[in-house]
């Protein structure tokens, strides 16, 4: 199948990818090597945005199930996010690429406030852009957050970087025939309830015809690959299209 070539990415990482091999925090070293490969993607002629997890810092819904009240948790969540950002914000730029912060919550002694046509001219000035704190509400997860930030600046795909090389049938870490999809329709993913991202962020993607593509991010310079077509991944779009 003949991929498709995306010019402006939506790079959506969830916090544990920053994990690394270790069980909780940021380890410089992974931030590094990902952030070599959102500059290497920048250096090949892609504009590139991002929306960062938190969970290598802290779980709203997991703390939730523990008793915590739900928004608190979720608010709490929101500003794990904030810390993988700049973290990730730091490695970009001691690699020499202008980078910006903006934030759903505003907190403007760390980064910019999220405005939008703000966002907008640094993409179109060359920067690269994360996107913290959600979309700044509670309930709401980082998946939701990245499909409508990738709407809003008008992205070509959202490109999801995981543990797995795609979405599969079942879980290929307990299943070993598990079969991948090379590509799947918003519809199948939403009526097989497969687990690409969150129901609102697969139907916001569809509503918008964003496609998701989901790959490998823990697998050295997979995100090239993919961007250039010859990366293993799993597309997911309208049937149409």
């Amino acid at each position: 199948m003949t991929r498709l070539r995306f010019h402006r990415i939506l790079l959506k990482l969830s916090g544990e990818v920053l994990m690394g091999s270790g069980q909780f925090g940021i380890d410089p070293e992974t931030v590094d090597r990902i952030a070599g490969e959102i500059a290497a993607a920048k250096e090949a002629g892609h504009e590139i945005c991002l929306v960062v997890g938190g969970g290598n810092i802290f779980r709203g819904l997991a703390a939730a199930a523990k008793g915590f009240d739900r928004t608190s948790a979720d608010y709490m969540g929101m500003l794990a996010t904030v810390m993988n950002a700049l973290a990730v914000q730091n490695a970009l730029e001691r690699m020499g690429h202008e980078t910006r912060v903006q934030s759903a919550i505003p907190m403007s002694s760390v980064c910019e406030p999220y405005i939008r046509r703000r966002a907008v001219r640094h993409m179109e000035k060359g920067r690269i852009v994360i996107f913290a704190a959600g979309t700044g509400n509670p309930f709401f997860t980082t998946d939701t957050a990245a499909a409508l930030r990738a709407a809003e600046m008008g992205c070509d795909a959202l490109f999801k970087g995981t543990s797995v090389d795609g979405v599969y049938d079942a879980d290929p870490k307990k299943v070993a025939d598990a079969t991948r999809y090379e590509s799947l329709s918003f519809n199948r993913v939403l009526s097989d309830n497969l687990k690409v991202m969150d129901a609102s962020a697969v139907a916001l993607c569809r509503e918008n015809d964003i496609p998701i593509v989901v790959f490998n991010i823990r697998e050295t310079g997979n995100l090239a690959k993919v961007l250039s077509g010859d990366g293993t991944a799993t597309i997911v779009r309208n049937e149409e299209s």
